[in-house]
């Protein structure tokens, strides 16, 4: 079985794991810094952005195959892809922008990724309540 859906996003999601790490590479190359942030705040601020990214996408991806293999909708699958995806670029264009504090893109970026993972284990949930009854 396939999970275009998943598919889709997790190709979305990777291309804006690129990007974020390029940045930090470009920081690395500028510091000669092979490990840590040479104690530049903007090169912490890359580093953190990209890391942020790392510790949601597989959960977020995770969650979404099992509910497309599982027979939640597609169209819930990618509703709740496009939230994470909207709020993981908010994030990391509020964080970066902000230099790590306060934005409220950042804010609506976190709101939107832990929605997206709350509906889509609420769905997961029900998919198994509806499928074991």
């Amino acid at each position: 079985m396939i999970i275009p859906v998943t598919a889709v996003f997790a190709a979305v999601i990777a291309l804006l794991m690129l990007f974020l790490a390029w940045r930090v590479t470009t920081f690395r190359r500028k510091f000669k810094a092979g490990m840590g942030d040479a104690g530049d705040h903007d090169f912490e601020v890359a580093i953190r952005a990209h890391a942020n990214l790392v510790e949601y996408a597989p959960i977020a991806l995770i969650l979404m195959a099992i509910g497309e293999l599982n027979g939640v909708s597609a169209l819930s699958v990618y509703v709740v892809g496009m939230l994470f995806v909207v709020g993981r670029l908010l994030h990391a264009w509020g964080f970066t922008r902000s230099r790590g504090g306060y934005a409220l893109s950042r804010m609506i970026g976190v709101l939107f990724t832990w929605l997206s993972i709350l509906v889509m284990a609420g769905l997961l949930l029900l998919n198994v309540a509806q499928v074991s009854l």
